[in-house]
């Protein structure tokens, strides 16, 4: 495979969350958390590499034991973003990244793929991130989940944490935004060095800076998402999950 055509997965890992300390060790049905997300990216066929990118040398060390490509990297980076992209500046042999988020043990290997076809395929696309319809009209409500609306062309118009666009008797015309984003390695690079834009530090959402900065974003719309692990909550239900899973596995 040329240098031209190579894809990396990164995943970007932090002990220091402020609401789930240690969350990519925490044991989730007796594995570790950012185990189950490197386990999946790997099934990727699209990917020449994946690489745990972390700044915790107790993340090291695990994810070296699992047999896990590690990158260490500064503890200054304020975002999963700019971490990922110290370690795109020395792996040169790479034209596409995925940022794969480390606290979503779901995530589809199939979509991975997806992306990387998508970069692959068209040389307009610089950003390439996924979305899926709310399942529970409540769900598109909540500040907590990132709304995005998507223009005729695929791409996105705007992310946001309010219900968009105003709509009446409860048509949700948004899509719930995946947090995994595939990038050519130049337009990863020049997004690091803009400074946060002034939506983006409104709504508290990095992507906004692309758009603010003119870069369109393409959408792949997925008929159904992966829940994200915010929460030791979170953690417990997809441990619930898994083991209803494996008794009627067993059955």
């Amino acid at each position: 495979m040329t240098v031209m055509n190579k894809a990396v997965g990164i995943i970007p890992a932090r002990w220091g969350s402020t609401r789930f300390p240690g969350k990519p060790l925490h044991l989730v049905a007796g594995k570790a958390l950012l185990r189950r997300v490197w386990e999946r990216c790997k099934r990727a066929k699209n990917l020449y590499s994946v690489i745990v990118a972390t700044d915790d040398m107790r993340i090291a060390e695990a994810a070296s034991n699992w047999g896990a490509e590690v990158a260490l990297t500064s503890t200054t980076h304020c975002s999963g973003t700019d971490r990922i992209a110290e370690v795109a500046r020395r792996a040169k042999e790479f034209a596409f990244i995925v940022n794969i988020q480390g606290d979503e043990p779901l995530v589809d290997p199939r979509l991975i793929d997806k992306i990387v076809e998508k970069l692959r395929s068209d040389s307009a696309i610089r950003i390439v991130t996924a979305a899926h319809r709310f399942e529970h009209s409540e769900d598109a409500l909540s500040p907590h989940q990132v709304k995005v609306v998507v223009g005729l062309a695929g791409n996105a118009l705007y992310f946001s944490r309010a219900p968009i666009p105003f709509q009446e008797k409860g048509r949700f015309l948004s899509l719930r935004h995946q947090g995994i984003y595939g990038f050519r390695r130049n337009a990863l690079l020049q997004f690091v060095k803009w400074k946060p834009s002034p939506l983006e530090r409104a709504e508290s959402l990095e992507q906004l800076r692309a758009l603010e900065n003119g870069v369109k974003v393409h959408v792949l719309i997925t008929a159904k998402g992966f829940p994200g692990i915010d929460t030791l909550a979170d953690a417990e239900a997809l441990e619930q999950k898994l083991a209803r899973a494996e008794r009627r596995i067993s059955r």
